[in-house]
């Protein structure tokens, strides 16, 4: 059961990070990856505010957890794909885009978990 709780989460982030994804490079210019950034953000907020909003409250069952926080939000948050365009960055010569998405990626997520720990609060 918690399988199935876990793959229909992460079938529903996964749906939502493809549509993001591309709805995000059909308004902004496609030489930065910023649907891959939204997503790592909107997944971070959603973590933050599930973590220390519902489960350090007491309020979070087991299947709630594993559906939104393995489930959902892994499948919405897109680490891989963050790797491979930095790299494709990197390997294009493209430095300073390069390291943008890695600071971004890793300083502007941890800022998401932090912003979903103060809507908590």
């Amino acid at each position: 059961m918690k399988f199935l709780i876990v793959f229909i989460g992460a079938g529903l982030g996964g749906g939502l990070r493809y549509w993001l994804s591309n709805t995000i490079s059909k308004i902004l210019p496609i030489f930065f990856p910023y649907g891959t950034l939204a997503v790592n953000i909107l997944g971070s907020i959603i973590l933050g505010i599930l973590i220390f909003g519902f489960e350090e409250k007491g309020n979070l069952s087991t299947s709630l957890k594993l559906f939104i926080g393995v489930g959902f939000c892994g499948g919405l948050t897109t680490f891989s794909t963050f790797s491979l365009e930095t790299f494709s960055l990197l390997k294009n010569t493209e430095f300073l885009l390069a390291g943008l998405n890695i600071f971004a990626n890793v300083i502007i997520t941890l800022l998401g978990i932090y912003i979903g720990y103060l809507i908590t609060r």
